[in-house]
């Protein structure tokens, strides 16, 4: 086993908890203000890091490229998902919505990089989008509610997949704790901005959990998830780190029933089961492999 192989496991593990601190500290504050304080204190914990390990500083270019990616992975699809939560989405049909992102990603990618995949990983791919709506199904249950907050969560959909995409092929290059730095510094650009549109003279309600969860969206998320993912994006197959997200659902509801005492019944743990299947399917696969190209491409690439 290689030293990183843990690495998309804690991954996994720590981003799972990701709808558990929103609905922690959402009941305290507006999402735009809750991800806008985020967002600045992880901005401190990165610039701590700097002074500390002092890595190269990005070129202008790499540091536009990590302010799009930011802005999309953690302003534009934070900003998104704590909304459609916020006005009633429940995390069930979020967490639904989300599990479409590693088939549009492996798709997307199959265009722009060339590759595909091959028919075991396909089915894989499908185990898993099949596993995570029985999680949801057998779990919370699925209520497509107000028609805004679905919107919010199908526009946070595109926005990590765009911004996962978007790093993986134009994010290389600067140093992961600079890069992330620079990441964070958009999004907190965005999320303060939708902060003073739309939830100007809101106070917040500051109490125990809030303050934990605040503390556990920064450090374990914002800080090392993040650096776990951007670690595995460059190390591996953009369509592979997308497949590891198919176990999220089911780690949710886990802690749900753990900490809110919410039902995970039979068909759930089922789903959780064949989740983990569709991942193994297409982590067996191997890497990409390069797509056929036209007979006349070919010759013109000789020529």
């Amino acid at each position: 086993m290689r030293a990183s192989s843990w690495i998309p496991w804690v991954f996994v593990a720590l981003w799972s908890t990701g709808f558990t601190g929103a609905k922690l500290g959402l009941p305290y504050c507006g999402p735009f203000t809750f991800l806008a304080i985020r967002m600045a204190l992880t901005l401190l914990c990165f610039a701590g890091l700097i002074a500390a390990l002092r890595p190269a500083w990005p070129t202008l270019a790499q540091m536009r490229s990590q302010w799009v990616s930011g802005g999309m992975l953690h302003g534009g699809y934070l900003g998104c998902l704590f909304a459609a939560i916020k006005l009633g989405v429940p995390a069930g049909l979020a967490a639904l919505i989300m599990g479409l992102q590693p088939l549009l990603t492996a798709l997307l990618s199959m265009g722009l990089g060339g590759q595909r995949f091959s028919a075991g990983q396909w089915l894989g791919m499908a185990l898993g989008l099949a596993g995570t709506a029985l999680v949801i199904l057998g779990s919370k249950g699925v209520s497509f509610g107000g028609g805004a907050g679905a919107a919010f969560a199908a526009g946070g959909l595109l926005l990590i997949t765009g911004g996962t995409l978007y790093q993986k092929h134009r994010g290389g290059g600067a140093h992961p704790i600079a890069g992330a730095f620079h990441q964070y510094l958009s999004a907190f650009a965005v999320t303060g901005l939708l902060a003073l549109l739309f939830e100007r003279g809101q106070s917040v309600a500051w109490s125990g959990q809030f303050v934990f969860a605040l503390a556990w969206s920064v450090l374990m998320l914002s800080v090392l998830a993040i650096l776990l993912l951007m670690r595995m994006l460059r190390d591996g197959d953009v369509g592979k780190v997308a497949a590891y997200l198919y176990l999220v659902p089911g780690l949710t509801a886990i802690q749900a029933w753990l900490l809110f005492d919410e039902r995970l019944s039979p068909l759930a743990m089922g789903g959780i089961v064949l989740a983990a299947a569709g991942v193994a399917l297409v982590l067996r696969g191997g890497r990409f492999r390069p797509a056929a190209r036209p007979a006349g491409q070919m010759k013109a690439d000789k020529g």
